[in-house]
């Protein structure tokens, strides 16, 4: 049986990296994208390139019901899912808390937290042996700013971000002996244009890579190798565990 993933947010950065990845490595792959069809569009090729099925789906992460219709749809057109990475997600314009509108800090706890939530909830219900599914494994892209808290950039994401933590951490032991994994990788500086289209700080990566010990930002391949890792028999053991993708930050 095919292994077939979900990659929520797998138009650009990480989430594109990890579709990629996956596609090499034998999944079949649906993303799922929230406004830049185009470059959904691009993933889908190149996963179909590497000779694996391919589907994108315009889906907004933290929308409960067009999640489900997410899920439904991979159901119908791909099978029986094997694997989640919940990426989804977004920033708001940097700044402080008390300067932030309440629409951007709903918005990125939605796209963040409820986005993941939804997800796994979904996921559970399809591989869990409890509903008669064959097991699965989940990664959940959390971020080093839930340890750093992010003060004066986003500390709203921060928070969304030590929801998802825990969130892995709970759901991990929930479903241990269902037949799920479930772990997340926490990524720090890493050069996607989230920086610029998201937090409205351009240049980010170039101004602060001095601040990461390893001297460098990371690529979105980088993280997408410890997802993929977490994703795989390899990790058959590691569950419940928050892989830190950071450059000793």
């Amino acid at each position: 049986m095919s292994n077939i993933a979900i990659v929520t947010g797998g138009s650009r950065g990480i989430g594109a990296a990890t579709a990629r990845m996956l596609a090499q490595r034998g999944y079949d792959v649906a993303i799922s994208y929230l406004s830049n069809a185009d470059a959904a569009a691009a993933v889908v090729r190149d996963i179909e390139a590497a000779g694996r099925r391919g589907l994108a789906v315009k889906c907004d992460a933290g929308g409960e019901a067009e999640t489900e219709r997410l899920f439904e749809t991979v159901d119908k057109e791909l099978g029986t899912l094997t694997a989640l990475v919940n990426n989804a997600g977004m920033t708001g314009l940097a700044g402080r808390l008390d300067e932030a509108p309440a629409e951007t800090i709903r918005a990125c706890i939605d796209a963040n937290l409820y986005g993941t939530i939804w997800a796994s909830r979904a996921a559970v219900r399809r591989m869990s042996t409890r509903f008669g599914g064959r097991g699965g494994a989940i990664v959940n892209v959390s971020s080093i700013a839930s340890r750093l808290g992010s003060p004066n950039y986003y500390v709203w994401y921060a928070a969304a971000k030590g929801g998802v933590d825990a969130l892995t951490i709970g759901l991990a032991k929930e479903v241990v002996k269902e037949g799920i994994r479930v772990n997340a990788v926490a990524p720090g500086i890493i050069d996607t244009d989230i920086h610029e289209s998201s937090s409205g700080l351009p240049g980010r990566v170039e101004k602060e890579a001095h601040l990461v010990p390893i001297g460098r930002a990371g690529t979105p391949e980088e993280v997408a190798e410890g997802i993929v890792w977490l994703l795989s028999d390899a990790a058959s053991y590691v569950t419940a565990d928050i892989m830190q993708i950071s450059g000793a930050r």
